[in-house]
C-alpha cells in the first residue's frame, strides 16, 4: 500500500502528549486530520498544547494526570470515545529521566519503583483499558515508546529496566491482538527533550564516554540530538493504514536514521538429547559458554 498518510476522522490518545516528542506527535497527528486527547502531568502544559492545536485548526482536548494511575488511564480512553466517537490510536510517550548519577550502587527502592511506574506502569494501564475496545471493534494501533537505553549502554536502573519491559509487554500485546486486527509496535526515539538535555545529562554522557561505555560517535550523537519533529513521523506512520501489516516491531528513529531491532533468537552453543544423556557438567558449560 502506498500514498500519503491520512488520519482524517481518527481518534487518538497521546500520553505524554503535552511536551517533547509527545507534543510533536500530537501536532503532526492533528495536522493529518486526527483528533487527539492530550495527556500530561502538568495541567498548564496540557492546556497550552491543546490551545496550540486549536490555533492551527486542529482538534484536541486535554486531560491532565499521571496515566500510571488506573483511573486516569480509564478516563483517557473514555474521553476519546466520548469526545470523538472512536478510539483508533493509543500512543504512549510519557517518560522521566533517571536521577543524576543513579546506578545500582546508589538508587533507592522508591526511585526505582517510580521509574518503573512511569514507564512500564503507564503502558500497562493504558493498554489494558484500550485493548478490549480495539479488539471489540476489530482494529486499532498501539504505539509505545522505549529507548535504546534498554540495552544498558547508558547506565541507570529503572529507566532501562522499564523500557526493556515495555518492549516485552508490547510484543506480547502484538501477538495477543493480531488476530483481532489490532497492531502494537515500539518506537525507540532519539530526540532533544528535557530528558536528553541539561548539565546533569551532559555530565552523565561524558562520564560514560570516559569509562569506555560509549564510543566517541555515540557520545557525540547523544550530546547533539535532533528535534522531536524528526521522529514524530514514525509514530504517524505506525498510526496510519500504511502500516496495516506492521506489528510486533521495535523501530529506532533518531534524526535521519531509521532502523529496526531484529527479533532476538538464541545462538546454538551446544546440544544433547536429555532423554539419553546426562546433564551438562559445570566444566562442559564453561567450555560452551566462555569459548
Amino acid at each position: 500500500m502506498s500514498g500519503p498518510v491520512q488520519l482524517a476522522g481518527r481518534g487518538a490518545v497521546v500520553v505524554g502528549g503535552s511536551r517533547g516528542i509527545g507534543c510533536a506527535v500530537t501536532e503532526l497527528l492533528c495536522s493529518l486530520g486526527a483528533s487527539v486527547v492530550v495527556n500530561g502531568r502538568d495541567p498548564v502544559a496540557v492546556e497550552q498544547t491543546v490551545d496550540m492545536v486549536a490555533a492551527s485548526g486542529g482538534r484536541a482536548v486535554g486531560l491532565a494526570g499521571s496515566a500510571n494511575d488506573e483511573g486516569v488511564a480509564t478516563a483517557l480512553i473514555n474521553e476519546c470515545t466520548s469526545s470523538f466517537g472512536r478510539l483508533d490510536v493509543l500512543i504512549n510517550c510519557a517518560g522521566v529521566a533517571e536521577p543524576p548519577r543513579s546506578s545500582i550502587l546508589t538508587v533507592s527502592p522508591a526511585e526505582f519503583d517510580h521509574l518503573i511506574g512511569v514507564h512500564l506502569g503507564t503502558v500497562f494501564h493504558t493498554c489494558r483499558v484500550a485493548a478490549p475496545v480495539m479488539a471489540a471493534q476489530g482494529y486499532g494501533s498501539i504505539i509505545n515508546t522505549s529507548s535504546v537505553a534498554y540495552l544498558g549502554d547508558y547506565g541507570g536502573t529503572g529507566y532501562p529496566a522499564g523500557k526493556g519491559a515495555v518492549n516485552g509487554l508490547t510484543m506480547a500485546i502484538a501477538a495477543e491482538l493480531k488476530g483481532a486486527g489490532v497492531r502494537a509496535n515500539v518506537v525507540c526515539p532519539g530526540a532533544n527533550t528535557r530528558i536528553s538535555t541539561g548539565p546533569d545529562y551532559e555530565e552523565h554522557i561524558d562520564d560514560l564516554y570516559r569509562r569506555g561505555v560509549l564510543d566517541e560517535a555515540t557520545m557525540r550523537a547523544s550530546l547533539d540530538p535532533p528535534a522531536p519533529e524528526f521522529v514524530a513521523g514514525v509514530y504517524a506512520y505506525l498510526a496510519s493504514d500504511l502500516a496495516r501489516d506492521v506489528t510486533g516491531q521495535i523501530i529506532v528513529a533518531a534524526g535521519g536514521f531509521v532502523g529496526r531491532f531484529d527479533r532476538p533468537t538464541p545462538q546454538l552453543l551446544g546440544y544433547r538429547d536429555h532423554e539419553t544423556s546426562d546433564p551438562w557438567s559445570v566444566a562442559e558449560l564453561h567450555t560452551l559458554i566462555s569459548g
